[in-house]
């Protein structure tokens, strides 16, 4: 068997990217809002020659072709089509084919540790395939079998499988009736009382000048007939308008795949985004992957960012899909720096921690990182399943996901650093919008904790620290990561509760994380919209300016709730930062005055 070897190459100034990243993002910096070039981000963090030579002269003197080993563009990868006997013995492990019980797809994968030269090891970050279990086995090509509509893809169909699960909204069912007026916010979310609860009133000023993005992956898509039963109900003058698509490796508007789980995500982000930034402003879809393979979080951020693409018609084959599809779907080449990043981002999609190497999350985290140098505000929802990873999957003390485990079980992207996590809050029942939330226990608890995989931020230290001295959490240290130093999430809320939102011609209530957080971006590309009208640098990376007292106090502060998970009440919502709703809610007009003050 023939397996799809790759070598990731050491980044240099990765030690710096943090400091980098706080120097144009923090207000008090003097070169804030003075984001990097795309060109300058790729000088800065590409490999050097040493480590490309030294690499190279490994994989040849360890018996390699010299022609079969071939550079990506970007020089950020080596690659090598090797057998697994060459593999086995280039690393010193062994390799074996494992079967999942649920669905007997077959996975390759070497057994528990890999091992380099010293002298290797210290130019690479990763190799592949090594420690995973998100690969089908390749046989020859000639016999490749047509993987499942994007098993393995953010959109796919396959809730809470380990190494494939992801967080979708969930619902309680349609409703008979829309309420008119702000006093049932309570039990039904419209975008009049976000309005309300946000203090949300702006009329876009410079709207072709400013962009907004929401993510999907296929199968997952948008209905344009709901679309325009919701324009009808809450903003009759959007009736016709649709999101500006930008098609990723293939990624369509499907029409094949109807009802609430091929339909819920998107409609939801769409209808909310798009009404509440109003019809002068565009909102761009990047729908991403084709119907056979789907996408990645991999595949997304190739279309943002050449450098990070793994090979050209190519990526990384342990958790992206590949393109040109060798399983029958779009053909054309993989989209690789072809999509202009937008100013905000929003993404309702997430995976567990666990379900990923530690490796492979923190090359991506250092991808967001540099996307953030270039002036973008990338959100993730932060899961909607409390302490418990998605499907309510639990950690073992082996670090294996189990439904009944006793271990918190974070997200991810929402633990990388260089992404804003959304987490959820709620109106109570019988409360109303002047009123304030708490976080969401209503059909879904707001995803939080601390990474087992990234290290505190120094933006959030003094905020994390402070909540871990007054309100110590009452759990064993076993039960989460309690060392003090471990990235703390969400960092931010927004209401996830009772979403009006409508589906196959009926309205339906709909709650998650998957609200909160483009909602939220609606709110930061309203600001954007502001700041560029003032011929002022977009917000960018938002989490070193949030975390300052003066914007920290322009949060609503959530207080109560929990979010429950793994057999406990979670981590209590408390005054401050605390993790189950960050630093709180938007409050638009107190943050607007304060972007507005920066340079």
């Amino acid at each position: 068997m023939v397996l799809p070897f790759r070598v990731g190459l050491a980044q240099p100034n990765l030690d710096n990217l943090e400091a980098f990243l706080m120097d144009v993002s923090h207000p008090e910096s003097p070169n804030y809002g003075k984001h990097w070039s795309p060109a300058k981000v790729a000088e800065t963090f590409r490999p050097t020659h040493e480590s490309v030579d030294a690499v190279r002269t490994w994989l040849v003197e360890s018996g390699v072709d010299l022609e079969r080993v071939r550079l990506s563009a970007g020089r950020g990868w080596l690659a090598a089509n090797v057998t697994v006997e060459e593999a086995e013995r280039l690393l010193r492990t062994e390799y074996y084919v494992y079967q999942f019980a649920n669905d007997e797809s077959e996975h390759v994968g070497c057994h528990e540790k890999y091992h380099l030269p010293e002298e290797v090891s210290r130019h690479v970050e990763i190799v592949t395939p090594t420690l995973h279990f998100d690969v089908k086995r390749k046989r020859a090509p000639s016999r490749v079998e047509k993987r499942s509509v994007g098993e393995s893809s953010p959109g796919a169909h396959a809730i809470g499988q380990p190494g494939f699960g992801t967080s979708f909204p969930k619902t309680s069912g349609t409703i008979e009736a829309v309420a008119a007026n702000l006093s049932a916010c309570d039990a039904q979310i419209t975008p009049a009382c976000l309005r309300a609860l946000y203090s949300f009133e702006y009329a876009p000023a410079v709207p072709h000048a400013n962009s907004l993005a929401i993510v999907e992956y296929t199968p997952q898509a948008y209905v344009a007939t709901d679309m325009d039963m919701f324009f009808e109900e809450f903003s009759p003058t959007q009736v016709g308008e649709r999101p500006i698509m930008v098609s990723i490796d293939g990624g369509f508007v499907q029409t094949n795949q109807t009802e609430f789980d091929y339909n819920g995500e998107s409609n939801l982000d769409l209808q909310y985004s798009m009404t509440l930034v109003g019809g002068a402003q565009p909102v761009t879809l990047y729908q991403a992957g084709d119907d056979v393979e789907g996408a990645s979080f991999g595949n997304l951020l190739d279309a943002l960012d050449a450098s990070y693409c793994t090979f050209e018609g190519g990526d990384d084959p342990n958790f992206d899909s590949i393109y040109p599809d060798p399983y029958g779907g779009y053909e054309g080449p993989e989209d690789c720096g072809t999509v202009a990043p937008a100013y905000v981002m929003s993404t309702s999609y997430g995976y567990n921690e666990a379900d990923l190497t530690p490796a492979y999350e923190e090359r991506q985290c250092a991808e967001y990182a540099k996307l953030g140098l270039m002036g973008m505000t990338i959100l993730y929802s932060s899961g909607d399943d409390g302490v418990a990873g998605n499907g309510d999957l639990c950690l073992e003390a082996n670090g294996t996901q189990a439904v009944g485990a006793p271990r918190f079980n974070p997200s991810f992207p929402g633990t990388c650093p260089y992404v804003t996590s959304v987490g959820a809050t709620q109106v109570n029942p019988g409360s109303t919008v002047y009123e304030p939330e708490s976080a969401c226990e209503q059909v879904i608890y707001s995803g939080g904790g601390f990474s087992n995989v990234f290290a505190m931020p120094s933006y959030q230290k003094t905020a994390v620290e402070t909540y871990l001295a007054d309100y110590p959490p009452p759990y064993a240290p076993t039960i989460y990561n309690s060392s003090g130093t471990s990235r703390g999430f969400p960092d931010i809320s927004a209401n996830g509760a009772n979403y009006v939102v409508a589906l196959n011609g009926s309205f339906w209530l709909v709650y998650g994380t998957s609200c909160s957080s483009p909602v939220s971006a609606s709110i930061f590309s309203a600001i954007n919209d502001a700041r560029l009208a003032a011929s002022k640098s977009p917000i960018g990376f938002i989490n070193p300016t949030i975390y300052t007292p003066a914007f920290m106090a322009a949060f609503n502060d959530i207080t109560n709730g929990t979010n429950p998970g793994c057999g406990t009440e979670g981590f209590y919502a408390e005054p401050g930062w605390d993790p189950v709703t960050g630093v709180g809610t938007p409050n638009f007009s107190k943050l607007l005055s304060l972007w507005l003050e920066l340079p």
